[in-house]
């Protein structure tokens, strides 16, 4: 989703000038067109020099502009006979770094993001993106499975077809290709391609990537851990098969009854009267139009329940109580009482449709991003009266089915990261706190299992004596087992909450950041990332700043110092005893 965003910033005010590549003449560049390389076939190896590269298939046409002069790869990886992985390797022709990025995919993927590569370009990588092989099955960003539009006009938006269609469903080795393959053999033949051109290897190789993007870097990383040296993830969608699961509940939160459904002005009621409770009491100032940190705000919206002669939308009927209590409490199993996945935040409320959240969701025919449902059940999933389909799709009963089929091929769910850890691999992770996507306690519960798995008491029930012998004997523990296994994943794992962000972007908080350097710079010279230094921009739109704030390294969170201006990043300082970093959601008072 991050690199939607930052495609159309850059494509916003760009000229309509025609892409010029060098003629016949045999280059480093086009040479590479009988490259041979497993699995795959090179499409395309030609030379941009004039500082232009028009998007493929745009019309009107989409010029990017100020571009290095680059070889443009295109390529096809077939390691199965079902799979159509479709790559593109972008490399400088003389500002390369010697460096090696590869990019993330959003939702579903089936699209190049060739505004990520050309702002990539820009900074001197030899980069590479891959649309997961999704594609070949009619996928979209949000849809990959569906029983048609039916003329929403919201549906339409998003990319909906009007026809049903049935995403990966049949396909299992492209549902692999999605859940992991895709970004690994992307990675291997884009290395392989950088050696080719520049008769020599990238000296450091980094992933970035949000949401699905965000999701694969962590696949990278338990998975592939001698891909990269550096991976930069926002909004990890790791937990794939209790994500996916969920989303017939929450449409069926807002779709139960007609008066379920919330009114246009509703969700801003909610916000304010959140922030009205906990702003200036969680780390932030009390004039703040998001939380800093929503777990220590125990909100419950039945305090706008219509009393007396108040009606909607001034207030909540009792129905419009019941959805909002679900939207915070997130999803457990009836009858094991397990959380499927948390709640989203307090604090999260908007009536912005471009968040996705609740004012978007409950206008659709059909939940939004259940496309995999469909590949476990196929047509029949669209269909209410079958068995199973998105109106009765029941936890306890259902959500075995698909773990069996997807949990294997999506689940990015391990903590053990031991050995990108040991080849010195390195990882930051960040969320926005009002996401209505990924839950934000999600992403923490993913940074709290790799705590656990680090400690000491864990590493002993797993027989790992040996190294928590070593650990005790330089006194790193000092008797606090879950500190110790804090320390130890902050040593290769950080974590970033972004206070008032939606979705990989956006939002009220100061949501413009950068951590790719930081990452470079603890990977190549061993220098730890501290906090960092978020821009809120006016209408967020550089370059008119409206105010900054820090990221503090996860557990700490930002706090006022008591002087100096609000809008400066400056007069606020990271401290301890915000939270603990295991506190599940409103643990806190």
């Amino acid at each position: 989703m991050l690199g939607l965003r930052l495609f159309g910033l850059i494509l916003g005010g760009l000229t309509a000038i025609a892409a010029i590549a060098t003629p016949c003449a045999a280059t480093p560049c086009s040479n590479l067109q009988t490259l041979a390389l497993e699995h795959t076939t090179i499409t395309l190896a030609t030379d941009i020099t004039s500082g232009v590269f028009t998007v493929p298939g745009s019309n009107p046409a989409q010029d990017i502009t100020g571009l290095p002069a680059f070889c443009r790869v295109a390529a096809t990886i077939a390691p199965t006979v079902d799979s159509a992985i479709k790559i593109e390797v972008w490399l400088p022709a003389s500002t390369w770094s010697g460096r090696f990025l590869g990019l993330g995919s959003g939702g579903f993927g089936g699209y190049y993001d060739y505004g990520g590569l050309a702002f990539r370009l820009k900074a001197g990588y030899a980069v590479a993106y891959t649309g997961l092989g999704t594609g070949t099955s009619g996928c979209t960003v949000h849809y990959c499975g569906s029983d048609g539009n039916k003329g929403n006009a919201f549906a339409i938006a998003l990319g909906d077809k009007a026809t049903p269609s049935l995403g990966l469903y049949g396909h299992p080795e492209r549902i692999t290709d999605f859940g992991h393959r895709a970004v690994h053999l992307m990675t291997l033949r884009a290395k392989e391609i950088v050696q080719a051109y520049y008769q020599q290897s990238a000296t450091r190789a980094y992933f970035f990537g949000c949401s699905t993007g965000g999701h694969s870097g962590l696949m990278e990383a338990q998975r592939y851990p001698e891909d990269y040296d550096g991976i930069l993830v926002g909004a990890p969608a790791y937990n794939r098969t209790h994500l996916y699961a969920t989303t017939p509940l929450g449409w069926r939160n807002t779709h139960a009854t007609p008066g379920r459904q919330m009114q246009a002005g509703q969700m801003s009621l909610i916000n304010k009267a959140v922030l009205a409770q906990c702003a200036g009491r969680d780390g932030g100032v009390a004039t703040d139009q998001f939380l800093t940190n929503p777990r220590r705000c125990r909100f419950d919206p039945k305090v706008l329940q219509c009393t007396g002669g108040d009606v909607p939308p001034a207030c909540l009927t009792e129905e419009q109580v019941t959805t909002m209590q679900n939207y915070y409490a997130g999803t457990v199993d009836p009858v094991t009482g397990e959380r499927i996945v948390p709640g989203f935040a307090p604090g999260s409320e908007t009536e912005d449709l471009s968040a996705k959240g609740i004012m978007l969701k409950q206008q659709l025919p059909e939940p939004l991003f259940d496309g995999p449902l469909y590949w476990v059940y196929g047509p029949t999933f669209g269909q209410p009266g079958s068995a199973v389909n998105y109106t009765n799709f029941d936890i306890h009963r259902d959500l075995p089915a698909v773990e069996a089929m997807l949990a294997e091929p999506l689940n990015a769910t391990s903590p053990d990261l031991t050995a990108f850890r040991e080849r010195g691999g390195r990882l930051i992770m960040y969320q926005g706190w009002a996401d209505e996507l990924v839950m934000p306690q999600n992403t923490i519960d993913y940074f709290n299992s790799l705590v656990k798995f680090d400690s000491p008491s864990f590493a002993t029930r797993r027989g790992d004596e040996a190294q928590v012998g070593a650990d005790v004997a330089e006194d790193r523990f000092g008797g606090d087992h879950v500190r110790a296994g804090l320390q130890r994943t902050l040593s290769y794992a950080r974590l970033y909450m972004v206070p008032g962000m939606y979705h990989c972007g956006g939002g009220p908080g100061p949501n413009a950041f950068v951590f790719l350097p930081a990452l470079q710079d603890w990977v190549e010279n061993g220098t730890p990332p501290g906090s960092a230094v978020a821009t809120k921009y006016v209408n967020d739109t550089a370059p008119d700043v409206q105010m900054t704030r820090p990221l503090c390294v996860f557990p700490k969170i930002a706090r006022y110092n008591g002087r100096g201006s609000t809008d400066d990043a400056a007069s606020f300082s990271c401290v301890e005893g915000g939270h603990r970093h295991d506190h599940g959601p409103h643990d806190e008072q």
